[in-house]
């Protein structure tokens, strides 16, 4: 009930705004500071990031937990959370306010062990499309490292080794003007920038997989075309969205999109993707303390078709995992999390920091980790 009363009162925050993600943040360092745990405030773009820890400053591993508190737009019942049986309903709730609220939990119980350090960061956008001066970038070089990251991204209780880069596109289609009762005379470059997109489907990158993959995710986000009624439309743009595998190259995707006709590639932002070894012993580890807390399903390994903010910590050497409780529907209008497992999912937290010592040997924290 506690997991599921502060994952409630998380989503009642409208965090698709910067107002909503203030106040949001607020409360959670006023949550933190409650709970005698110091949280401190750093910005990115006039965002508050969140960082606290407990544990030894001298622990024998240092932990790093991920969350982050902005959600994209929904509906305005959305952010005020109903229960239906054994789910809560609520923007957010599977991506991931539930994750946030039993990290918040987790690092609470955590106050008392002596072996290891453990650190929480809370970041405003990693919903955003912004390509640099990101929150995940802005914790790392304000210290937050460690031997070990988990972002609370949805997984239903696996542990996430990799995730899709991001190669989102906005595409130039040109055609030809003409009067609009007459739209035989002309070509109308909306209808030719749907064909485009469907082109692009069939682009030798979009038929490739992999081990943990099916296939990229391609997605046609927005068009922008048309100045007028009576006028058959001469451009149009479109934003493709590409979540292509780690696998895959970004630049000779690309390459193959700006071999469509008729098309024009006028900008582009990117994220990389994110590896780790599943054999690492911190996976192995991770792995445990969730197969404990359950029936033995959530014992495995996946793949997440989103990107990840992991790949900040991985860029500074730290490996980073995504895992979160059971849920589905995230970005949807019916998204929701499973109540049973917000706890399942907090003690498999706690667990395996507590069983951290005895199953992993010391390995030395990357460098700038006494930073706070």
């Amino acid at each position: 009930m506690e997991a599921r009363a502060l994952t409630e009162e998380l989503i009642g925050y409208d965090t698709s705004t910067a107002e909503g993600i203030k106040l949001c943040a607020g409360f959670v360092k006023g949550w933190l500071e409650a709970r005698d745990i110091v949280a401190e405030q750093i910005g990115v773009r006039g965002l508050p990031v969140t960082m606290a820890e407990v544990g030894p400053a001298d622990g024998q591993q240092v932990v790093l937990l991920h969350g982050h508190v902005d959600v994209v737009p929904g509906r305005q019942e959305q952010f005020m959370p109903r229960v239906d049986g054994d789910r809560l309903y609520g923007r957010g709730a599977y991506d991931m306010k539930g994750a946030l609220a039993c990290l918040l939990l987790a690092l609470a119980d955590l106050r008392g062990q002596e072996a290891v350090r453990v650190r929480l960061g809370v970041v405003p956008d990693e919903e955003s499309e912004e390509e640099t001066d990101r929150g995940g970038d802005r914790l790392v070089e304000a210290g937050f490292l460690g031997d070990f990251a988990i972002t609370g991204e949805p997984t239903d209780l696996h542990v996430g080794v990799a995730a899709k880069g991001v190669l989102a596109m906005r595409l130039l289609v040109s055609g030809r003007a003409a009067h609009g009762a007459t739209p035989w005379l002309g070509e109308n470059a909306i209808l030719r920038a749907y064909e485009v997109f469907r082109e692009l489907e069939s682009l030798p990158f979009a038929g490739q997989s992999s081990e943990l993959f099916d296939r990229p995710s391609i997605n046609l986000g927005r068009i922008l075309g048309g100045d007028a009624l009576n006028k058959v439309p001469d451009s149009c743009a479109i934003d493709v969205d590409v979540r292509y595998l780690p696998e895959q190259d970004p630049g000779e995707i690309l390459a193959q999109v700006r071999e469509l006709p008729g098309t024009r590639v006028i900008s582009t932002f990117s994220r990389p993707p994110a590896e780790v070894d599943p054999d690492s012993p911190y996976v192995l580890a991770l792995r445990q303390a969730a197969g404990s807390q359950g029936d033995g399903t959530a014992r495995g390994i996946v793949g997440r078709d989103g990107a990840s903010d992991a790949v900040s910590f991985i860029r500074a050497g730290v490996p980073a995992v995504e895992f979160g409780p059971v849920g589905g529907g995230h970005h949807g209008p019916e998204e929701w999390v499973s109540v049973p497992s917000l706890e399942r999912y907090r003690r498999s937290i706690v667990e395996f920091v507590n069983r951290l010592p005895q199953t992993v040997q010391h390995e030395a924290p990357a460098s700038g980790d006494e930073a706070s």
